[in-house]
């Protein structure tokens, strides 16, 4: 009988230009088959439209892409037996999403994420996630950014408790809060 290679799950948080998605792109750089699961949507922004322009520009062609704003859950089970490793950037556009998607729909809300968290708990492939650490900042002072800032702080509570490893970047060095920073990420 053939044994099921262990995979692992890594969340690697941090603040805006912390470094985490070039770290998580490191960690993923390992493996030979990986797939990038972008949750960010090109709009009429033109500074995002610049920013996943350079995102793109900084993966190896290699890579798979998957652009999916909502549904991560189904990316995992569907597209997670063709890869190694599954990098999903970015957990805080992934909450704007479903923000977006599902307003003040807390039932609504919390089913995506029970999903995703039961679909990494089963993953077919290791999985990356990159997310915003927002709990340092000031508090919003618009009931629409408290709301997004509550549900990105959910988010990662959530999968930090799935995750094998979590990791915090600050000023570009990752400091393990769960686990241990993986070798081959690290310089």
């Amino acid at each position: 009988m053939k044994q099921r290679q262990p995979f692992s799950v890594t969340l690697v948080l941090g603040g805006v230009r912390s470094g985490k998605s070039r770290f998580a792109q490191r960690i993923a750089e390992r493996a030979s088959r990986v797939t990038f699961v972008a949750t960010a949507e090109r709009r009429a922004d033109a500074e995002m439209c610049a920013k996943i322009d350079r995102h793109r520009a900084e993966r190896p062609k290699t890579w798979a892409t998957i652009e999916e704003p909502l549904h991560l859950a189904q990316v995992i089970q569907t597209v997670g037996d063709n890869c190694d490793v599954l990098l999903i950037d970015c957990l805080t556009l992934f909450a704007a999403n479903l923000l977006e998607a599902h307003g003040n729909d807390a039932l609504r809300l919390q089913e995506q994420i029970d999903q995703l968290c039961l679909a990494l708990s089963s993953a077919p492939c290791s999985v990356v996630l990159v997310s915003n650490e927002v709990g340092s900042g000031v508090v919003p002072a618009y009931e629409l950014g408290r709301r997004f800032r509550d549900l990105v702080g959910e988010v990662n509570q959530r999968i930090a408790s799935v995750a094998d490893t979590v990791l915090l970047m600050v000023a570009g060095l990752p400091f393990p809060l769960k686990g241990t920073v993986p070798e081959e990420a690290q310089q």
